[in-house]
């Protein structure tokens, strides 16, 4: 899963070199760029993580911390050179989830970023979504998958394979295993059947962003790398 960052710092260098050093780790990152008005960018990003300078043009990081929190619950992260208590407490008590004191080390930085966002998300996801990959997950409650692209709804049977595929991603799972798990036996089940549920699990796949995630093995079943 991509995360996505939320960064405002109205110092064009530091901003360009967060920015970068983040994107190379993976990160989704988007600096603020209208400081008089930033909720309409934090709205349309939907950020996941917000790292917030202090001292700003126009209104200061506070201003926007409160802004924010009224729009979301999002981890919000202080960097700044005013690293005074008064400062540290009062950003605690807006919400803030970690006061960053400037100059940093961007390893320092990045460490800090993955923790929250760990905590944050990966421990708080619930047993039944399944991490497919590319931002992708398999709600096994609801029976679909879900991205930023939208939901897409599969039937039992698609919703079969593919949780079977996943549970053993990595290997090949023969064809008749899979008609035991649809089925639980495969002595009356035509194989074409099988082909069928796979070619269309795979349409579902490629329109939520996941062309070719399952493989064919040549006489031997499917597989998810």
């Amino acid at each position: 899963m991509q995360y996505r960052i939320f960064l405002i710092e109205d110092d064009p260098v530091i901003a360009r070199t967060v920015r970068d050093y983040l994107e190379r780790l993976g990160y989704a990152v988007a600096c603020g760029q209208n400081f008089a008005d930033l909720a309409p960018e934090f709205a349309a990003f939907d950020p996941q993580l917000v790292l917030l300078d202090l001292s700003l043009p126009y209104r200061n990081g506070y201003h926007w911390c409160r802004v924010f929190r009224e729009l979301s619950p999002v981890p919000i992260v202080f960097l700044s050179s005013a690293a005074d208590n008064l400062n540290i407490v009062t950003a605690m008590d807006l919400g803030a989830e970690d006061y960053i004191a400037k100059p940093f080390d961007l390893e320092v930085l990045a460490a800090k970023v993955q923790a929250i966002l760990r905590r944050a998300y990966a421990y708080a996801r619930p047993a039944d979504l399944v991490d497919c990959g590319g931002g992708v997950m398999l709600d096994l409650g609801a029976g679909a998958l879900k991205s930023e692209a939208g939901t897409v709804e599969l039937t039992k049977n698609e919703l079969r394979i593919l949780q079977t595929l996943l549970a053993q991603r990595g290997r090949t799972v023969p064809r008749d295993a899979l008609m035991t798990a649809l089925w639980a036996t495969d002595c009356f089940v035509d194989e074409n059947t099988l082909t069928v549920n796979v070619a269309r699990l795979r349409k579902k796949l490629e329109t939520a962003g996941l062309p070719g995630l399952i493989r064919t093995k040549k006489g031997e079943g499917y597989c998810i790398e």
